[in-house]
């Protein structure tokens, strides 16, 4: 009967134990959030100080023909003798069709920036929550998660914003049905799809770590994506047609063959990931 009553206070300890290290990391989990949040607070308060510069320079800026963008495919027309490259900007007039349209626009401006802006710090939080649960080895092979992560993103954002974009306002502004129609654009309309497509390459270009991970879940590996690369390239074909579309291949080449290059490079991360579990496997075997 004593023996029972130890065993049950014992158990009752450990259930304890597990509640209490439940709730710590709620708690951890909590603060982890609200640093975040703060982050956000911070740089779309800094996005709202700079806020002419955010709208009129950087929104704004695949309106005008100076363009990084259209200076740049200009000049490759021009080199390859090609007409219809050079740009002069659009001519339609960008409308709000509400009271508060200006100041909704505003606001989800400055959220957008700071989203862009803080994700990096986010992705930090996210390491620190989830690098207590991992072994010495897997923090080291994870150590450089944030960099890469945050450097993917960013590079996705600007490709987004100064190829992705650009191009697909380009052809559905100066897309017409009828001579009879006029084309008036909505500022949300097109802050819209200027935010789609550019957070939308930002998560994109997150394939590779996307990779990472499935392959260390054992979910996917290098041989089943080197069977696949066919159908993934004409995954990626369509996609780019569907982002680009323009009449001309080497637009949608722009835009296929980073994507093709990012499947290319989760290959060989998928292929890294198999070799360590196969190191791993051997070393627990010969153990």
């Amino acid at each position: 009967m004593a023996n029972k009553l130890v065993d049950a206070i014992k158990d009752k300890g450990k259930n304890l134990e597990a509640e209490m290290s439940f709730f710590e990391h709620l708690e951890a989990l909590r603060w982890h959030l609200i640093r975040s949040v703060i982050a956000l607070l911070i740089f779309t308060t800094l996005a709202f100080y700079f806020s002419d510069f955010v709208i009129d320079g950087i929104v704004m800026g695949p309106r005008s023909k100076d363009f990084w963008t259209y200076r740049m495919m200009c000049k490759l027309g021009t080199a390859l003798h090609m007409d219809g490259w050079c740009f002069e900007g659009f001519k339609q007039k960008m409308i709000a069709t509400e009271l508060g349209a200006n100041f909704n626009l505003m606001i989800n401006i400055c959220i957008v920036s700071g989203l862009i802006l803080a994700i990096p710090y986010f992705l930090y939080e996210v390491w620190k929550f989830i690098k207590p649960a991992l072994h010495e080895k897997e923090r080291k092979a994870a150590s450089g998660f944030v960099l890469y992560a945050s450097g993917l993103f960013l590079l996705g954002v600007l490709f987004g914003y100064y190829i992705v974009a650009p191009l697909s306002i380009r052809f559905l502004i100066g897309f017409k049905v009828s001579e009879q129609i006029e084309t008036l654009i909505r500022v949300d309309s097109y802050m819209s799809t200027l935010t789609t497509l550019t957070l939308g390459s930002g998560i994109v270009f997150e394939l590779p770590i996307l990779i990472y991970l499935l392959a260390s879940l054992g979910i996917l590996n290098a041989q089943l994506m080197r069977r696949t690369r066919r159908y993934a390239i004409l995954i990626i074909m369509i996609i780019s047609a569907i982002i680009t579309p323009t009449p001309d291949a080497i637009t949608m080449s722009v835009v296929a063959v980073p994507l093709l290059l990012l499947y290319e490079v989760g290959i060989w991360v998928a292929a890294g990931v198999g070799k360590r579990r196969e190191k791993k496997t051997q070393e627990l075997m010969n153990s």
